[in-house]
């Protein structure tokens, strides 16, 4: 396996010091980008969208809980590893109700197999059903029938009163800042132990993959 160079304490510290410097460039982008974000216009939302929950059915006004905003993750269906990865990585979500914001979770799978499936994880935060309507398809979830045509996002929206905005998406890769798993697999030398990462030759191909930690996928 190719490991990092063995150096002397004095040498690591200066490749460390020349690394931060990157780094709070980096920190001052993302806070630049974050702020580039929050100046994105938004769209009304003209739809009556219809979700399947745990109380029936509800609207999107309602996935709200009486908060001013909402993040969407959207599920694929059932039994996707990655979306079951960052759905384990999801935090407290009193610190998020704090800040008078609501999350909860998406699929198009039917509210049966989806509850089935949340309450085989363990998932407390709130999950959804968007199976017959058009909201996958409207937020570029889904560009199909089947199951393969599914892909994994999130969308933001906006309460204003009685009107709702959508604010912003992202999709695949662009929801990788919230799975916690991957951010502290970025910090060790290692990494995610992927192909694709440099430098090259530190995946460990023999070590168990996050997708077999829960044998019922």
């Amino acid at each position: 396996m190719n490991l990092p160079e063995v150096v002397s304490r004095d040498a690591w510290d200066a490749a460390r010091k020349t690394l931060l410097l990157k780094e709070k460039e980096m920190t001052h982008a993302r806070d630049a980008l974050n702020a580039e974000r929050r100046r994105l216009p938004m769209v009304r939302i003209e739809k009556d969208y219809v979700f399947q929950g745990a109380g029936g059915t509800v609207t999107l006004s309602d996935l709200f809980e009486g908060r001013r905003q909402l993040i969407v993750y959207h599920m694929m269906w059932v039994k996707c590893p990655g979306c079951s990865l960052l759905v384990d990585n999801i935090g407290h979500l009193a610190h998020l109700h704090a800040r008078d914001t609501t999350l909860v979770v998406v699929s198009r799978a039917p509210w049966p197999e989806l509850k089935a499936f949340k309450e085989r994880m363990g998932w407390t935060v709130p999950f959804f059903s968007s199976h017959g309507g058009d909201f996958n398809y409207d937020f570029h979830v889904s560009v199909g029938e089947g199951i393969e045509g599914e892909a994994s996002g999130v969308s933001v929206f906006l309460r204003d009163g009685k009107s709702i905005f959508h604010t912003y998406s992202t999709y695949d890769r662009g929801t990788d800042i919230l799975n916690g798993t991957l951010n502290y697999l970025d910090l060790t030398p290692f990494g995610r132990q992927e192909e694709w990462e440099e430098p090259r030759g530190r995946s460990n191909s023999s070590a168990s993959g996050w997708w077999e930690l829960h044998d019922e996928y």
